[in-house]
């Protein structure tokens, strides 16, 4: 449905702009020869100017993170190790559910107790704000590491949206060009349901 609603924006003239990530290594090639599908143009990365007039570099993020550039294979086994994870989390959570419990994520549990993963998050942030500085922008847009946050880095605005499987986060821009991160929770789609 997600799709269907978005290519048809695109058909209705709306420029639609998917930027790659590491699940979708498949689209790469067709990115160097500037080959979109029909209406969308798939970028690795690309430039969103704010509503306030600031430059911020828009990208999935993975063209950063050493571990998916420099070992493939082991990004690779994390993405099967992740999708383990989202599997037996998803199962998890509909017996917590039927306890009476809340949702809990246990692949972001697992990222936060790593110190490791606490330090890659770290170095993959100022990574990001550094190359956005040499290149002249005000900030970076991205997600990859799936951990929403808004933040300044050196003079550099770091912001990353999280993701929409796990902890269903995404980033608004208001009106006068200010950023939030939005997150949808079970009690916001009980309360979609009951003012529909």
């Amino acid at each position: 449905n997600v799709v269907r609603r978005v290519l048809g924006h695109a058909k209705r003239g709306t420029k639609v702009i998917y930027v790659a990530g590491n699940h979708d290594e498949f689209l790469r090639p067709f990115i160097q020869y500037n080959i979109g599908f029909g209406l969308i143009e798939v970028v690795n990365q690309t430039e969103h100017v704010g509503a306030d007039g600031k430059h911020y570099l828009v990208t999935h993020g993975d063209l950063f993170d050493g571990i998916t550039r420099l070992a493939p294979w082991l990004s690779m086994l994390g993405d099967k190790a992740y999708d383990f994870i989202l599997n037996f989390n998803t199962k998890y959570n509909w017996l917590r559910h039927r306890m009476g419990f809340g949702y809990f994520s246990l692949s972001q549990y697992l990222k936060g107790r790593v110190k490791k993963a606490v330090d890659f998050i770290f170095q993959f942030e100022l990574n990001l704000a550094a190359y956005c500085r040499k290149r002249g922008f005000d900030g970076v847009i991205c997600g990859h590491i799936h951990h929403a946050e808004i933040k300044d880095i050196n003079g550099t605005i770091y912001m990353n949206d999280g993701d929409w499987v796990e902890s269903c986060t995404a980033l608004v821009e208001h009106m006068d060009g200010k950023w939030e991160i939005v997150t949808w929770t079970e009690e916001k789609k009980d309360e979609s349901k009951t003012t529909n």
